[in-house]
């Protein structure tokens, strides 16, 4: 490799490099990330990526699009939209024109149909050298001609997201294409249809605050820089600094407003298997119209004097060596793609949700879930969910009755997070909210207890067509020592309080509280976890096979009477 100091000079007096002299034209370039020089070559098959430090290159339209569609696919659409000068801004015209004499780009955003995977699709990818990809008129008229487009035709929508932001040269022009996007949209959103906008280095301002946040699923590249004030505006006008990472794409998983980062080299393949995956239909005629004769019989026997006391089973169901909902997930579902946060203030890791496959059926999958050790414990804060949880869970629901996919819901917790944190945020309303909108969903829910079922904060995902709960497994107004503190002065009366509140499955299935008891065989462990997820898929495949056929006026009915009976 050439000594390339030679090309550069050094550092001038306050520190800062200055710009290259005489690198060789298009053989080498500079990381962003780690100032380092690289080959120009190994960075393109590296999908942009530095070889060093692993940092993304901005990418031209182009490229972009060769590196996600199939080949050949690309069909582009309306390529001599005119921009608008409604402010006369000095000099606009002739910059539009410069730009387009040097980037060989038209505008800032390229849109078109393609197929990714053989899916026919509508796909845009902004240009962040045409003004930063900045939303003027046609940014925004192309964007939503695509779009209304894509609603007549029935075809999914993939937008890679780069913008700066509105164009400040266009006025309030530019300001209205951010209503315009969004309306079309909505009308996409409800032909039932599937949105995936991708947010890559920078997505800001009027961009952020319209289409690139509407997606069904939202993604994003990793270290993105995606938010609505940049970070100086508001460093300058709170007078504080920002915290590392601050509006880059993992901070925006963890606070709950998008759904996850995707990686430059798994984006073809995760977009192919999404596309695939809203392409499929629930089809309940593949499963079997009778169960297994090993699974008809499975019902446990009526408990006897030797069966597992109350509060036996209620200290069963507390285990650290039970099964967790994402032990299950993994064991009953396949290609199980997690989905993050509520859109509103976090990723609530106490409740893990998503899309994932029974056999070949879409489904979503939602569960409760506790941790396996001290550090997991405390990072899923013991299996107890604070508000933002539950709104997570409520937006996959809808997202799921959008697309017409059956809700599948583990439950296991100790109850809502009761703490300052979840009453500043609304615990109450965010339970309240869940139990009003999933009464009314119109697809088929299912709830099953694989552990605890604390109080409301279990209902809160239990407001289902049918309840099943494993056999050693509790479902409590309360705990039995919050029972017997309430009512007895005494929680060391925990024991004969889980006796009188008739807690256990079999008392439930008894009492017409829930439809099923899952046999153990025995207590649920690792050791017995293959045998526990095969019994429960049977009975899975065996629920949805009994909803075909319903419509989803009579899904709802159907839940709403379940409820009203008590």
């Amino acid at each position: 490799m050439p000594d390339l100091k030679k090309f550069f000079k050094k550092p001038n007096s306050k520190g800062k490099s200055r710009q290259a002299l005489e690198v060789p034209q298009g053989l080498w370039i500079k990381c962003p990330k780690c100032q380092e020089i690289v080959y120009k070559e190994e960075v393109k098959t590296r999908a942009y990526s530095c070889p060093k430090c692993g940092g993304y290159f901005r990418m031209k339209a182009g490229a972009r699009l060769r590196m996600v569609i199939d080949e050949g696919s690309f069909i582009e659409w309306d390529t001599d939209l005119e921009s608008a000068d409604p402010l006369h801004y000095p000099g606009y015209p002739e910059k539009i024109a410069q730009l387009r004499t040097k980037t060989r780009l038209h505008e800032g955003v390229r849109i078109g149909e393609a197929a990714i995977g053989g899916i026919p699709v509508v796909i845009g990818v902004c240009d962040a050298r045409f003004f930063m990809g900045s939303m003027g008129y046609v940014v925004g008229e192309k964007i939503t001609r695509a779009v209304e487009e894509a609603t007549r035709r029935r075809l999914p929508v993939v937008l890679f997201c780069c913008s700066g932001g509105a164009r400040m040269q266009e006025g309030m022009v530019s300001l209205m294409q951010m209503a315009k996007t969004a309306a079309a949209i909505g009308r996409h959103q409800d032909a039932g249809l599937l949105y995936l906008p991708i947010l890559t280095d920078p997505t800001m301002g009027g961009v952020t605050a319209s289409f690139a946040m509407l997606g069904d699923i939202i993604l994003a590249e990793p270290g993105a820089l995606i938010g609505f004030a940049g970070p100086r505006v508001i460093a300058q006008t709170i007078g504080q600094k920002l915290p590392e990472g601050f509006q880059r794409a993992e901070f925006l998983v963890e606070h709950g407003i998008i759904d996850g980062v995707l990686p430059r080299e798994r984006q073809k393949e995760t977009l192919s298997w999404l596309l695939a995956f809203h392409q499929k239909t629930v089809d309940y005629t593949v499963f079997p119209s009778v169960l297994p004769i090993s699974a008809q019989e499975a019902e446990p026997e009526k408990e006897t004097g030797d069966a597992p006391s109350c509060w036996e089973r209620v200290q069963a169901a507390r285990s650290s060596e039970r099964p967790t909902s994402l032990e299950y997930i993994t064991g009953i579902f396949r290609d199980f793609m997690e989905l993050h946060g509520d859109r509103h203030c976090r990723d609530d890791r106490a409740i893990v949700g998503g899309i994932a496959l029974l056999d070949d059926q879409p489904v979503t999958v939602i569960g409760i879930q506790k941790g396996r050790d001290t550090k997991d414990n405390i990072l899923r804060n013991f299996g107890m969910p604070y508000p933002e949880g539950y709104r997570k869970a409520l937006r996959l629901m809808q997202q799921a009755q959008k697309f017409g996919r059956p809700i599948l819901l583990l439950i296991d917790t100790p109850g809502a997070f009761c703490g300052i944190e979840a009453e500043e945020r609304g615990q109450g309303e965010a339970i309240a909210r869940n139990l009003l909108e999933m009464a009314k969903l119109t697809v088929p829910i299912l709830s099953i207890v694989i552990g605890e079922g604390g109080s409301g904060g279990a209902l809160a995902l239990a407001v289902a067509n049918e309840v099943w709960m494993l056999e050693n497994t509790s479902y409590t107004i309360l705990s039995p020592e919050g029972f017997a503190s309430i009512l007895w002065k005494d929680g060391k009366k925990a024991p004969e309080a889980a006796e009188m509140m008739k807690v256990t499955a079999a008392e439930l299935k008894e009492m017409g509280i829930i439809e099923k008891v899952i046999p153990e065989n025995p207590t649920a462990s690792r050791e017995n976890l293959p045998e526990l997820c095969q019994a429960l898929k049977i009975f899975i495949r065996d629920f949805l096979r009994r909803q075909e056929g319903k419509s989803p006026e009579e899904l709802a009915a159907q839940r709403y009477e379940r409820f009203r009976k008590f």
